[in-house]
């Protein structure tokens, strides 16, 4: 192995490292019985609100998927690409460096039935900037709606900020929709690989699935912190976005402490205890629960590919 090889698994140990210790002061006056009895209180309608958002978020990234391959005009079936969304997701928010783990599973898919590297290449890519697409515009309406939100971070942030980040975020996915809408001039990068402007109709499928798929990841969370002091919809989805991109961009392993550093730094009127536990909740229904199934799906897959193969040598 080449030392470039090793520079994203030591980003995410490094980010994990970083975020546990910043952690660890945050949590050192908490027990795990206070976490326990967190956990205890959430009630089974708060698990049931839970778990149907989770569900939602992961049929809206199968439909990332399925808006992708509907701009390179490949036709494969619903059920096969719900199957590979899931398990490149589930393994990718787990595993860490999301883009690069995404892109193996993708392909090794993707491949089977008949699309080229440079295809899958821009699927995964496509796939990547409708999430960034979704973040952009939730991010947008809740800074608007919301402004005092950095200041749970930062209290130097003036509001103003952040109204004219809205603003400007919102001006770009304008300027995005209108390059759909008069199909400009495809981007082009060396000598034979282009980006087009997808057509307005996948267009308008991104600006929904992408803030919808967050909105599910968001409201797992929302659901399973107590009513008390509860912030409210938009300021546990505004911390989800800036927390979750922030472990994105870690490559720490399902965002390992950086999740939850922020969203204790961001809710500071609520028990500490009560928002790990809505945490653990997260983990366990859009990380654990999905990693453990999409093994299975994978070794379905690949004891499929084998015996074809099997049969075509026979």
């Amino acid at each position: 192995m080449k030392w470039k090889d090793y520079i994203w698994p030591t980003i995410g140990i490094g980010a994990v490292i970083v975020s546990v210790w910043l952690l660890y002061n945050e949590l050192r006056s908490i027990s795990l019985e206070d976490v326990i009895d967190s956990l205890a209180a959430i009630t089974m309608k708060q698990w049931l609100l839970s778990a149907s958002c989770a569900l939602l978020s992961y049929m809206a990234l199968a439909g990332y998927d399925r808006i992708a391959l509907k701009h390179l005009h490949k036709k494969i079936s619903w059920l096969f690409i719900s199957l590979c969304s899931f398990t490149a997701y589930a393994l990718s928010h787990n595993i860490g460096a999301s883009v690069i783990s995404g892109a193996v599973v993708r392909y090794r898919a993707y491949s089977s039935k008949g699309l080229s590297g440079a295809e899958v290449a821009v699927l995964v890519g496509f796939c990547s900037f409708t999430f960034a697409l979704g973040t952009l515009i939730l991010s947008a309406i809740v800074l608007l709606v919301e402004p005092e939100l950095l200041q749970r971070f930062n209290n130097d942030i003036p509001e103003s900020l952040a109204i004219a980040a809205g603003i400007v975020i919102l001006v770009l996915v304008a300027l995005y929709v209108f390059g759909s809408f008069m199909q400009l001039r495809p981007l082009r990068i060396g000598s034979k690989f282009q980006l087009s402007y997808p057509r307005l109709s996948v267009v308008s499928w991104q600006l929904l699935i992408g803030p919808l798929e967050l909105i599910g990841a968001a409201g797992i969370i929302y659901f399973a912190l107590p009513e008390v002091n509860h912030p409210g919809f938009l300021i546990v989805l505004g911390i989800f976005l800036i927390s979750f991109s922030a472990a994105l961009i870690s490559n720490a392993p399902g965002g390992l402490g950086v999740l939850e550093f922020l969203f204790i730094t961001g809710l500071p009127n609520l028990n500490p205890a009560d928002v790990l536990a809505a945490l653990i909740v997260f983990r366990l229904l859009y990380l654990l629960i999905p990693f453990g199934i999409s093994l299975i799906v994978v070794l379905i897959f690949e004891k499929s590919e084998f015996s074809k193969k099997r049969k075509i040598q026979n």
